[in-house]
């Protein structure tokens, strides 16, 4: 329990932020019932003076924190939560306001469904003199590549808003089943996310019959844009660069698949049976080369700088498991041709 009460000045990593997201960032474990009661009794003040929890804080604010009941603290909840061992991210780019790194398969980007520590978590864990640290964007768990950081708040902002508005560029390398012919293709199908039975998310096309979405009348449409250009072409499988216009949940997973030409080593929506073929200790010159993971690797990201506002477009290199399964495919060309 905090058992005094706290005087804080807002910064300017606290500015336009909404109080109740401040106090729920700040006191991860408490419920937020117990938060608004806090509020809703007086107990917070801003500038000597009651507050709503739809107040935004201003830079220069005077926030009196009062106690606040917590089993324990928010760092010995974070000592909890550390791994053994940290995962050494390889940093793409950074400076005073954003950081980038080149995100590993097979981890998640945050804490939740089943993962208490993910690549924030960690990364807030290793940089104890970060204040402020949050996701610009994210990536699914199986994908690797370039991924976001804002290490101010006005930056996340500005970043947020580059993204709404379709300014920022992210390309993404994938691997397919089957041979792709158009030099370029641009696929606009809406999508619709959906649980299933287990209660798991997925999406699907927006054409899909409704009998799959188990509860859900009326699943809201989202408009989806990608577009991919082939890079090279085997007999079977296929390397396209995938531009998002669109960020819609697995939206290049998803569009992918319904035509017909799934991601490969996706767990979700791809090809199963070969997935399981994939999966197994093969000789290197054999017709189907070995992989472990999903073909989807996000290559760059392009964007304005949210200070300086000059363009920097961030690359991430193909992992080497990726770059070896291609070096396959080629030695076993060259062996059946």
């Amino acid at each position: 329990m905090n058992a005094s009460v706290v005087i804080e000045s807002i910064v300017e990593d606290g500015d336009n932020q909404r109080i109740d997201n401040f106090f729920f960032k700040r006191f991860k474990n408490v419920p937020k019932s117990h938060i608004y009661q806090l509020l809703r009794s007086g107990q917070v003040r801003v500038n000597g003076k009651r507050v709503g929890f739809h107040y935004r804080l201003q830079q220069g604010d005077q926030l009196r924190i009062p106690p606040v009941r917590t089993a324990s603290t928010h760092h010995s909840q974070r000592q909890k939560k550390h791994p053994s061992t940290f995962i050494s991210f390889d940093v793409v780019f950074e400076d005073a306001v954003l950081l980038a790194v080149n995100k590993p398969s097979g981890i998640a980007v945050h804490g939740g469904s089943g993962v208490s520590f993910g690549v924030i978590e960690q990364l807030r864990a290793q940089r104890p003199d970060c204040r402020f640290l949050e996701l610009v964007h994210r990536l699914d768990r199986e994908t690797s590549g370039v991924l976001l950081l804002a290490k101010k708040r006005s930056a996340l902002v500005e970043l947020h808003r580059q993204i709404r508005t379709g300014q920022t560029k992210k390309h993404y390398h994938v691997m397919v089943k089957g041979k792709w012919s158009n030099p370029k293709q641009d696929v606009t199908i809406p999508l619709i996310k959906y649980k299933t039975t287990e209660g798991e998310r997925r999406v699907a096309v927006a054409t899909a019959s409704k009998a799959r979405f188990h509860g859900n009348d009326a699943p809201k449409v989202m408009a989806a844009h990608t577009q991919f250009k082939l890079i090279r072409a085997w007999q079977n499988f296929s390397l396209l660069d995938a531009e998002l216009k669109t960020g819609r949940t697995h939206q290049i997973r998803v569009h992918l698949a319904h035509l017909g030409y799934p991601i490969v080593g996706d767990d979700k929506y791809g090809d199963f049976a070969l997935n399981k073929k994939l999966n197994k200790n093969r000789n290197k010159y054999d017709e189907v080369p070995t992989l472990a993971r999903m073909f989807l690797h996000a290559g760059s990201i392009m964007f304005q700088h949210p200070s300086g506002g000059q363009w920097l477009k961030l690359k991430a290199p193909l992992p080497e498991e990726l770059q070896a399964f291609m070096t396959r495919l080629d030695a076993a060309v060259n062996k059946w041709t």
